[in-house]
């Protein structure tokens, strides 16, 4: 396994297809925003409370980036470390694989986001806490929030919608650097060698430690650990549950 090397030049059909509805995603999501129409608001996950969740969007905040360089970075990272889990695993394996990454990302952001608001709550008063729910949607979708603290952050956690694949990235990094743990990556910045599992390890401290620190605010950390999280978890499950897997 550890001299796996697929050409370049192959992209597998599931990766390929997530790249170019990701893409198409985000030029009708640019095209609609001209004509009026707020597809982040329709299709981005928000918080159960709000009034604007919907269960389908579980999904569709998968295929909702913010902007084309959050979105190059993670097809980017699908095209590099995907294709290569992809043409291990089979479509099959490799689709379902993405999918509960993607939704156990979703599932982690949203309980780290349910005690946030319950510890919030819990140091306003229940009229303020309804004054939110209540008049916080209308407030936001004015360009507006609440001059207090405390409930202008839980009116961001009700209206601030999550959209991007990273999720998934992110327990797509962990797939390879559990299949491939001794297989030298170059960083960028600085430009050293390092092996998938310290690279994956260390990534996954820093996510887990800007999270708990607050460290770039509009980023979904506990996403990313969500990702990796359950990708982990799955992993350890087909080697246990599958004869000869790797």
């Amino acid at each position: 396994m550890q001299n796996f090397r697929p050409s370049i030049n192959t992209i597998p059909p599931v990766v390929k297809n997530l790249i170019i509805i990701n893409a198409i995603m985000l030029f009708v999501t640019y095209v609609m925003g001209m004509k009026g129409i707020d597809l982040y608001k329709i299709l981005g996950l928000h918080y159960y409370a709000s009034p604007d969740f919907k269960p389908y969007q579980l999904v569709t905040h998968l295929f909702m980036h913010g902007d084309i360089w959050h979105l190059v970075f993670n097809m980017f990272s699908l095209w590099m470390f995907g294709r290569v889990l992809e043409s291990v695993w089979g479509p099959k394996r490799f689709f379902i694989y993405y999918f509960v990454t993607g939704l156990g990302a979703a599932f982690l952001h949203t309980f780290v986001n349910f005690l946030e608001f319950q510890y919030i709550a819990s140091k306003m008063s229940p009229e303020d806490v309804q004054m939110v729910l209540s008049q916080g949607t209308e407030i936001f979708q004015q360009g507006k929030n609440f001059s207090d603290v405390a409930a202008g952050k839980l009116n961001m956690i009700l209206n601030i919608p999550t959209v991007g694949a990273s999720g998934a990235v992110f327990g797509i990094l962990l797939g390879f650097g559990m299949l491939f743990p001794n297989t030298e990556l170059m960083l960028l910045f600085p430009p050293i060698p390092i092996k998938a599992k310290y690279f994956v390890l260390g990534y996954g401290a820093i996510e887990l430690f800007s999270g708990i620190t607050g460290s770039g605010s509009n980023i979904a950390h506990f996403a990313h650990l969500g990702g990796m999280l359950f990708g982990f978890i799955m992993i350890k499950y087909w080697n246990r549950n599958t004869k000869h897997f790797f």
